[in-house]
């Protein structure tokens, strides 16, 4: 199986993602997308941000690499009565079966800077986007100090290392690196802009229990803590997201959660 489609199928991103809507509805309502106009949602897991969109009368197509979460969207969308969202299976580095210039908008918040040849990535997004219509990003950007970098840092630390060849998430945080893959896909530098934004995690239990969700369902911690078991250092893995959760618990009482991580958001103009 593709690396990449087996890590996301692991766990239940669904669990993490039901904590992150009203940011994603947030983010949706300031992306100046109107009814009518076609998006795209690349690695839109179960639509934290593609449900929204749907709602504002646009037609929303999800493409995401886990069945399971294509699955759950669908649901979501059903239940919705959102027949202006659909969610398919497919991969960030090959929208082959994708014509060229079919949106208005292209989106991936948290989805394709996971995926593998990210300058693959990056000429798919401008193939399959409009001539004057725009590319949004939202990518975690490494060594912040607020809660994903950090969560990743940690659990990388006690991982094996990864394969030769392997390019990082988290460079898609990282303005050079962006501005590189989408100039070798044809757009200028100043048709590219960042702004740092924060997104909440809000969830109805403690920090404590919300570290067991991530260590149950979200892929890349199960695979830190398989790891750590081997090596016998989970209590050690353990320990430092329960500190790094509660330490960056603002929800002010130690049964609830709010906590705000940066990230850095790309608009390219097509």
């Amino acid at each position: 199986m593709n690396p990449n489609k087996a890590l996301w199928e692991k766990g239940d991103f669904t669990r993490i993602a039901a904590t992150m809507r009203k940011s994603g509805e947030d983010l949706a309502s300031r992306m100046g997308v109107a009814r009518g106009m076609k998006v795209l949602d690349l690695g839109g897991g179960d639509g934290t941000t593609a449900i929204p969109l749907a709602r504002t009368g646009a037609n929303v197509t999800v493409i995401d690499i886990a069945a399971n979460l294509v699955q759950a969207g669908n649901t979501r969308a059903k239940e919705e009565s959102l027949t202006n969202c659909v969610f398919r299976e497919g991969d960030a580095t090959d929208l082959s079966d994708v014509p060229d210039a079919s949106f208005d908008t292209t989106v991936s918040i948290f989805g394709a800077m996971f995926a593998p040849r990210p300058f693959e990535v990056a000429k798919e997004m401008v193939r399959v986007t409009k001539p004057g219509g725009k590319i949004i990003m939202g990518n975690w950007i490494p060594g912040d100090p607020t809660l994903v970098a950090q969560l990743l840092k940690i659990s990388s630390a006690y991982t094996p290392p990864p394969p030769e060849g392997f390019i990082s998430p988290v460079t898609w945080g990282l303005e050079d690196h962006i501005i590189d893959r989408f100039g070798q896909a044809g757009i200028p530098r100043q048709q590219i802009s960042f702004s740092r934004e924060p997104w909440t995690f809000s969830a109805p239990f403690s920090p404590i229990e919300f570290v067991a969700v991530f260590r149950d369902f979200y892929g890349p911690t199960m695979n830190a803590f398989e790891a750590a078991e081997k090596s016998n250092r989970s209590a050690e893995l353990q320990r430092e997201l329960e500190e790094l959760f509660t330490a960056q618990n603002k929800s002010g009482t130690s049964d609830q959660t709010a906590i705000t991580a940066t990230y850095l958001l790309v608009t390219v103009k097509r």
